[in-house]
């Protein structure tokens, strides 16, 4: 009679296998139902990895709108272009263009403030960076007095790095608290903490609100440079780790900072989801309500 030999994560490497976190329920599965020759390879096939996608060997068309008047200029321009023509080797970028506020970021083939890209089937965490969705946000309050705006504002919002302490948060909104709840990039209480220690504050660094009048209409206007604070960070992390995990089986000569999510994925939908909660979110914040209600009352 014939024993059945159980496989080890030996065997699959010897079969052309990469070790990934399916080796485990592969290995258990084939030994719990003795699965041998043919009947195995089967079973294994469906694991198998497609091949790898290589660069584009040349460039995808670039469309620039910029342009240098001065020596300084020419040099970021040219820094600009070379970071650009990297990134556009990417197997999944099908168009590019750069835009006249563009300047470098970081090493060569990394997507350039004002570098826009067009992909295919893939979300590129490193392509919107940490502060997804960061905006400016034009505010017409009409014949209201400024100095009524400013003071609702002051009261409203949180200025500077860090969220607020305890005893200042908002009450997080139960609608979002459940699409955060329900989308597995966001449902961890750190994520979720953070969230809500960073609901109505305007951050620091080049954040901004500011109050003013209309030069044409005369209108009280708020200005306010905002973006997704610490949860955008969070998510953009954990982004760039799953697109990290699918760059090594999908496509290993992208550069680490272009790796992708494939949009068919559970992974990518998911994502994408949680990039539309931080989108919509961002622009309805608690601090934004309490301003409104604040000038209603005035």
């Amino acid at each position: 009679m014939k024993t059945f030999e159980k496989i080890n994560g030996n065997t699959l490497i010897e079969l052309g296998f990469k070790p990934r976190k399916w080796f485990k329920e592969a290995i258990n599965h084939v030994n719990e139902n003795e699965l041998e020759g043919a009947e195995m390879l089967n079973y294994l096939e469906q694991f198998r990895l497609l091949p790898m996608l290589d660069l584009h060997e040349v460039a995808v068309p670039l469309q620039i709108n910029i342009k240098a008047e001065n020596e300084l200029e020419e040099a970021n321009v040219n820094a600009v272009v070379a970071s650009m023509k990297a990134v556009l080797r990417t197997p999944t970028v099908v168009a590019g263009s750069i835009m006249p506020d563009a300047c470098p970021t970081g090493p060569v083939g990394t997507i350039p403030v004002g570098g826009v890209v067009v992909t295919k089937n893939a979300i590129h965490p490193g392509m919107h960076s940490a502060d997804i969705c960061c905006s400016v946000m034009l505010s017409d309050f009409g014949k209201v007095d400024p100095k009524l705006v400013m003071d609702a504002a002051h009261e409203s919002t949180h200025f500077g790095g860090g969220g607020r302490d305890r005893n200042d948060q908002f009450r997080f909104p139960q609608e979002l608290l459940a699409q955060f709840e329900g989308n597995i990039f966001l449902k961890d209480q750190q994520m979720i903490s953070t969230a809500r220690k960073h609901l109505g504050t305007q951050g620091d660094g080049n954040h901004f609100l500011f109050i003013g009048k209309s030069k044409k209409t005369g209108n009280t206007m708020m200005v306010t440079h905002h973006g997704s604070r610490g949860v955008g960070a969070r998510l953009f992390d954990k982004g760039m780790k799953v697109a990290e995990s699918f760059r090594r089986d999908i496509s290993e000569k992208t550069l680490k900072q272009n790796a992708w999510i494939p949009y068919e994925t559970e992974e990518g939908k998911a994502y994408w989801e949680a990039l539309q909660i931080i989108r919509r979110k961002r622009t309805t914040s608690v601090s934004m309500m309490r301003l409104l209600k604040r000038l209603e009352q005035l």
